[in-house]
């Protein structure tokens, strides 16, 4: 009896798929087209994923996990070893901007990635404005 995916994760996370050659190491591939790399979604799941949130991969993922997935999510785990923002990840990857949210909100709910989330609650403190106003006059 195989056990259900928790509620989240795409399906094709956990299918078996032909494993990578290490002749040939994990390239994104520009022939599909980017409804077929999300399943035909065009929203990611989680609204707090932008441009400037930072990713990184979590360590010990299982090579044998890793090497059964497609591709492109090898790539993006992969330019994930250091921290990097969703932006230079899609960069880096050659992916789409919505593709790659999409993707990284996968990746993150199968625990393959860690989101790192920036506190914005200190934006409207008239202490940090002020703070800024004195710092952007001392330059200038």
């Amino acid at each position: 009896m195989t056990a259900e995916p928790p509620r989240g994760i795409r399906p094709y996370l956990h299918a078996p798929v032909a494993p990578v050659s290490p002749a040939h190491p994990a390239q994104p591939s520009g022939d599909l087209r980017p409804y077929v790399l999300t399943s035909g979604r065009v929203q990611h799941a989680d609204p707090s994923i932008s441009l400037e949130t930072q990713v990184t991969a979590r360590p010990g993922a299982p090579p044998e996990a890793v090497r059964i997935m497609p591709t492109e999510m090898q790539a993006i785990l992969a330019a994930c070893a250091l921290p990097a923002s969703v932006a230079e990840i899609s960069a880096r990857v050659r992916l789409h901007l919505g593709v790659t949210k999409i993707l990284v909100t996968d990746l993150c709910a199968a625990g393959y990635l860690d989101i790192h989330r920036l506190d914005a609650s200190p934006v409207n403190n008239p202490d940090v404005i002020l703070r800024v106003i004195h710092g952007l006059r001392a330059i200038s």
